[in-house]
């Protein structure tokens, strides 16, 4: 009988260890925002790069706008991902990604107004050191570790 009742016991809080552990799996919705966040982080930081490593010979429309617009699809998914994050965090990155999108879009605009050949490589040195100066003062604050 004791055997019986320790077998059942025992049963009973190994088939508990299971639920639990596989319950651990999941990762959180606040889990899934950040990530989500910090990829996008990861990628505008990316972008940035790509048009910092434009020279006059490969500074195109094209070569522009592409960056530019995976920034703004990063910005997109940033603001997706911030109704689930914690309160504290959600505060940062709106505050972040408001000031962040609010320079993009000056810069976007300012700078596909006047693409021309002559000035596109002084142009776009210029809005790509606004760009980052943007980036490192609100984004790149956001702690993703």
């Amino acid at each position: 009988m004791y055997r019986v009742a320790m077998r059942t016991t025992f049963c009973a809080l190994a088939a508990v260890s299971v639920v639990l552990a596989l319950g651990a799996c999941g990762e959180s919705s606040q889990d899934k925002a950040k990530n989500t966040v910090c990829d996008a982080r990861a990628d505008i930081s990316k972008q940035i790069d790509a048009l910092k490593g434009l020279t006059p010979a490969t500074v195109t429309k094209d070569a522009v706008t592409q960056p530019l617009n995976a920034i703004k699809n990063d910005l997109t998914d940033i603001t997706g991902a911030q109704s689930d994050l914690s309160s504290d965090r959600r505060s940062q990155i709106q505050a972040a990604n408001k000031a962040f999108t609010s320079s993009i879009q000056q810069i976007s605009s300012q700078f596909l107004k006047s693409l021309s050949a002559s000035d596109a490589k002084a142009q776009l040195t210029t809005a790509v050191q606004q760009l980052e100066a943007s980036y490192t003062s609100t984004l790149a604050r956001v702690n993703c570790g």
